[in-house]
């Protein structure tokens, strides 16, 4: 129970801009559960009177009123039941908005530690749960509580004495609902876990369905997808059974009163102290009130099943952003580029060790800043620093002299721009995936920003051109071909800083050298830190800084660094085992190798 107040008291505030149509719902429960009253009332009185006389004339005036009440309690529930729809599907709409957004806003360790489909089911299946326990389970505690009481007081204006004897057993509902609780619970969480386990085996296999097939995995796939799918089967049946023995149980009872009434009845109407119509009446009222109470016991435990949802979904909003706006912004200024490191050190959450440790460099307006160094050691991070999808453990960094802690998020991430490793592309047309970098862009602006980027050519040979429709995973273009609608994109958006990481990764010789130009255009007259093993810019970078075991251990020219035989010299030398076994991140940097702050600076 206490788990049910707080998921619904956390949820509940969403309500907010829907109440007054909830309170309209309630109205007509309320009177839907009066004309269903009125109609057995009325069936009472057509039973004693015209069927039981024999007289047609008695029957016309209850008939016409049982239809009018028919009617109007039809009409009453059609509203009801069409605007409970609406506002619960508003309701999910709205909490699977506020969710989503949330979940973009939390940095990428979190999306490391959570599969991807059990994220989706989430946000699928956990909302319409919590819906279920904040609005159609508001509407139907309110719904069988009414009906419960018109019916209970039906039956004690007929018989009281004889609506008193069956009450007793009413009770027994909410206990056996009490009962198979804690069960419901257990299952529930488990199928929810494994709804999303099944969900997550299936997004991953379709994700790498290449590797599948090469690698002969279709048997190891189906066994990982039968093994959750089992795992699901067990908690949906014992969720099931629960259920469903409580159902037959309540039948049961349901079954012995109604019988004991009857029995009853037929005695009270051989002694001349009940008529049939009256019998009848009680019999329906009963009929009628039982279902309701049971409904009650029923709702517990949909609501018990429904926290199962709210804690999974609490979770995700319970995570909290690595990074948040300032309370009080820097107003916007023009962006002229100056990036500095001050002292930057960096630890992952969770992490044992730092990825970077005491970076110091800066990269002016025009300059190409090129970080280089063994795998692991802490380069991509300095990507993650400057778009801020954390914030530093220690030291600063400024973006023309301002912390970037003192700068709203859009207006950063307006002035730098990034192109990550893995090449990025939305389902939707070629056209569109470049405008992401400029929303509101021209089409000539967007053609500019394709011949720019060496584009325009094969985007025009599609066979819709502009506008054929490419997904992530496409055949239809190669890698390099999506790199430079990657980089078309990054011209559009025409950001003063622009962070490349690994710009030509997973691109073959051909395709790297196509993708230079468009680098260097991209480049031109901008802030431009690229992180790459791929040294063919090198010459061209103003400075050159090399990482290893997270810290800054050379800086300077090509030729600067060619010329002493240091970690720079290896890596650039080709077959250099250097290239092929990265250096141990924990490793210190020989003293000959270490920077002076001044030349960093």
């Amino acid at each position: 129970m206490r788990e049910i107040k707080e998921a619904f008291a956390r949820f509940w505030p969403l309500t907010r801009g829907d109440r007054k149509w909830l309170v309209l719902i309630i109205g007509c429960v309320i009177a839907a559960a009066l004309a269903e009253t009125a109609s057995i009332l009325l069936f009472a009185e057509l039973t004693d009177h015209a069927l039981q006389a024999g007289s047609l004339s008695a029957f016309w005036g209850p008939a016409g009123a049982w239809l009018g009440v028919a009617v109007l309690g039809a009409l009453v529930g059609f509203l009801g039941n069409s605007l409970a729809v609406w506002t619960a599907e508003r309701f999910v709409l709205r909490l699977r908005a506020g969710v989503f957004r949330h979940v973009q806003d939390l940095p990428p360790h979190f999306f490391q530690k959570h599969r991807r489909g059990d994220l989706v089911e989430r946000l699928t299946g956990d909302v319409e749960a919590i819906e279920q326990m904040v609005v159609s389970g508001v509407v139907g505690t309110v719904s069988a509580a009414f009906s419960a009481v018109f019916y209970a007081a039906a039956a004690l204006w007929l018989r009281w004495d004889l609506a008193l004897v069956t009450f007793v057993l009413a009770p027994l509902f909410l206990v056996a609902a009490r009962r198979f609780s804690g069960r419901i619970r257990t299952a529930a969480q488990e199928e929810r876990a494994a709804d999303g386990a099944i969900t997550s085996v299936v997004e991953e296999s379709l994700a790498n369905v290449v590797l599948t097939q090469a690698y002969n995995r279709r048997g190891a796939e189906e066994k990982r997808l039968d093994r959750e799918a089992r795992a699901w089967m067990r908690a949906s049946v014992r969720g099931a059974r629960a259920s469903e023995m409580y159902e037959q149980f309540v039948e049961v009872v349901e079954t012995f009163c109604v019988l004991a009434v009857i029995g009853f009845g037929a005695w009270e109407i051989s002694q001349g102290r009940m008529s049939l119509g009256q019998l009848l009446a009680f019999a329906a009222f009963l009929g009628y009130l039982y279902p309701p109470i049971r409904d009650l016991g029923q709702l517990g435990l949909t609501l018990t099943a429904a926290t199962a949802g709210a804690e999974r979904l609490q979770e995700i909003l319970d995570a909290r952003p690595a990074v948040t706006d300032p309370a009080e912004p820097v107003p916007a200024w023009p962006v002229r580029g100056w990036v500095a490191f001050h002292g930057t050190s960096f630890r992952y959450p969770g992490a044992g060790r730092d990825s970077l440790h005491g970076v110091t460099f800066t990269a002016g307006p025009g300059e190409l800043v090129l970080v280089t160094g063994p795998s692991g050691a802490g380069k991509s991070t300095l990507s993650k620093l400057l778009t801020r999808f954390y914030d530093p453990t220690a030291g600063v960094i400024s973006l023309d002299g301002v912390p970037l802690t003192d700068v709203s998020l859009p207006f950063l991430r307006e002035s730098v721009a990034l192109l990550p490793q893995e090449t990025l592309i939305l389902r939707g047309t070629v056209r569109e995936n470049i405008a992401c970098g400029r929303p509101g862009a021209s089409p000539a602006d967007i053609e500019r920003a394709a011949v720019d980027a060496v584009a325009h050519e094969f985007i025009s040979a599609l066979p819709e051109g502009y506008d054929t429709e490419i997904a992530p995973g496409t055949a239809t273009l190669s890698g390099g071909q999506l790199q430079r609608i990657a980089i078309a994109r990054a011209m559009l958006r025409g950001a003063p800083v622009l962070v490349l990481d690994e710009p030509t990764a997973g691109l073959d010789s051909v395709a790297a050298r196509r993708v230079v130009q468009p680098l260097r255009r991209l480049m031109k007259g901008r802030t431009t830190i690229m992180i790459t093993h791929d040294l063919s810019l090198a010459p061209d970078a103003d400075r050159i800084l090399v990482v290893d075991g997270g810290r800054l251990v050379e800086a300077g020219t090509h030729d600067e660094l060619m010329a002493h035989d240091g970690m720079y010299a290896r890596l650039a030398t080709p077959g250099s085992t250097q290239t092929q076994t990265p250096a141990p991140t924990q490793t210190p940097a020989p003293a000959s190798t270490s920077v002076p702050a001044s030349t960093l600076a």
